[in-house]
């Protein structure tokens, strides 16, 4: 069904709040780069550790509800089927879940630590690799899909077998009263903007580097009306495909990237130093799992390198802050699935998936830079988008594989801003039982918002001020997450009881 009235006061704050923030900076760029950056340092240093300990609560919450008594509970009514197969259950929820900013940073993460690494170990050591190369799968993997799992099951409980007729991030905290309640139009108005400014974030990292490889593929210069351009297609693209609604525009879609993705990676293991990027990637996978527990809760309070800060906290605050859209989008497309299924394969095929492209794309760049092929690192510090396209470009057939990569990454982002558009339309949607759609009109007018506060991230430019959006909009939805962690227990603990 579609049509669903608006709830007007919601969906008016979070977008006079939006078009504030854009018009802000895009209107006092200059000045306001140094004031976010100064913002973004203050509140790593002093407020990181609310991100970590968020994080290890999701983590340790997701392995008992997995392992744990609830897992078994259904999300729904005992004889409800799921709407999708699990094949394109997986493609959705991995596409929502890590959009185009998988691409741009599975290539080139390990450049940003092989000169600066963690745990005191020397620049450019055998060690320094192995901590460049493992840091990229804890940041994708099993942490952030627990961070997304936790929200997905306090919403899903709360819209199926509880009956909240609201898809809303406050409902799994306030139930009913998330309609009546201020705290309720507070705590979606939080999510709306944490997740405005996460998807704006993605947004203006993928953005170059689509232009950069259309640039490198026609020969014509990369520039701000190239970058504007990029963003028009893309937003008409998932405006598109969110009007015509989950199974027509959102399904297609994620299950046609799924395997353009997979293709892609097939060719870069085939056609890149294959025994290299398996070696490494094999020991870079056991040594991320080997050293979890010391990586999630590394703070470095004495040497105070900023590595956890500058890294770790903007992962988790990017987790956090995009952790309820994940979680309204997968509860849709999750009715009739348990617990622990919808966990585990949130954890399992959202971790391998991520895992791939960093093992495979990013150990290749990684080779380009050992060999002395491409001076990857030095590129990237001069300008990451470009260098993505390069790296591509040396592969066999570099300008088949580099359209493939663009294409990919452009259905990447289109999949990912769908789901949140449709997430923002239902959560300032009056009401919805299961089944139901937000309006039409609704979800594309989100789909265009969203456009508009990566054009104002690009204007002030640096990677520090596309971290600082993330890192402020992360904060109170990594709060709220525990109140939502608490009122599940005690639901499903209620639920056992009768």
């Amino acid at each position: 069904m579609t049509g669903k009235p608006v709830d007007w006061a919601t969906f008016s704050l979070a977008v006079a709040t939006a078009l504030g923030v854009a018009i802000t900076l895009i209107l006092f760029s200059d000045s306001l780069g140094p004031t976010i950056v100064a913002i973004y340092d203050w509140t790593a240093f002093n407020l990181g550790i609310v991100y970590q300990l968020a994080a290890i609560g999701a983590m340790v919450l997701a392995i008992y509800l997995i392992f744990g008594p609830y897992g078994r509970v259904k999300l729904g009514a005992e004889d409800d089927e799921p709407d999708f197969s699990t094949l394109s259950w997986v493609a959705m929820l991995f596409t929502a879940g890590v959009g185009g900013g998988l691409l741009y940073w599975a290539g080139i993460e390990w450049a940003y630590y092989i000169d600066s690494p963690p745990f005191d170990a020397e620049p450019r050591s055998n060690e320094a690799i192995r901590w460049a190369t493992s840091y990229g799968l804890f940041h994708w993997g099993l942490s952030a899909w627990c961070i997304y799992g936790i929200p997905t099951i306090g919403i899903a409980y709360a819209f199926y077998n509880k009956g909240v007729p609201y898809l809303r991030f406050s409902a799994s905290i306030l139930g009913d009263k998330c309609n009546t309640s201020i705290w309720g139009k507070v705590i979606d108005l939080s999510f709306m903007i944490g997740l405005i400014g996460g998807a704006a974030t993605a947004l203006a990292l993928t953005v170059p580097v689509i232009s950069a490889g259309t640039s490198e593929l026609t020969g014509i210069e990369r520039n701000v009306a190239m970058d504007l351009a990029v963003i028009a297609v893309c937003v008409g693209l998932f405006g598109v495909t969110v009007y015509l609604g989950l199974e027509r525009g959102i399904k297609r879609l994620a299950d046609a990237n799924l395997w353009l993705a997979l293709i892609f990676l097939a060719f870069v293991l085939i056609a890149g130093p294959t025994t290299f990027i398996l070696m490494i990637g094999t020991e870079s996978l056991g040594h991320m799992l080997s050293n979890t527990i010391s990586m999630i809760t590394y703070a470095d309070p004495v040497e105070k390198t900023g590595f956890v800060q500058d890294w770790t906290i903007f992962y988790w605050a990017w987790w956090f802050a995009f952790a309820p859209f994940v979680g309204i989008f997968v509860t849709r497309i999750s009715k009739g699935r348990t617990i622990r299924q919808v966990l585990a394969g949130m954890c399992v095929f959202g971790s391998i998936g991520a895992w791939a492209f960093f093992i495979i794309f990013g150990n290749y760049a990684l080779h380009l830079e050992l060999t002395g092929a491409l001076p990857v690192v030095d590129m990237v510090n001069t300008d990451a988008a470009s260098a993505i396209a390069s790296v591509i470009s040396e592969l066999p057939f570099g300008s088949i594989a580099l359209a493939i990569f663009v294409v990919v990454t452009t259905v990447f982002v289109a999949t990912t801003y769908n789901s949140a558009s449709y997430s923002l339309a239902s959560a300032a949607t009056k009401s919805l039982h299961a089944g139901e759609d937000p309006a039409q009109w609704h979800r594309v007018f989100w789909a265009i918002v969203l456009g508009l506060m990566p054009i104002g991230l690009m204007f002030i430019g640096g990677l520090k001020v596309v971290q600082s959006a993330v890192l402020l909009s992360g904060l109170p939805i990594a709060i709220a997450g525990g109140f939502m962690a608490k009122t599940l227990l005690s639901d499903l603990r209620q639920e056992e009881q009768k």
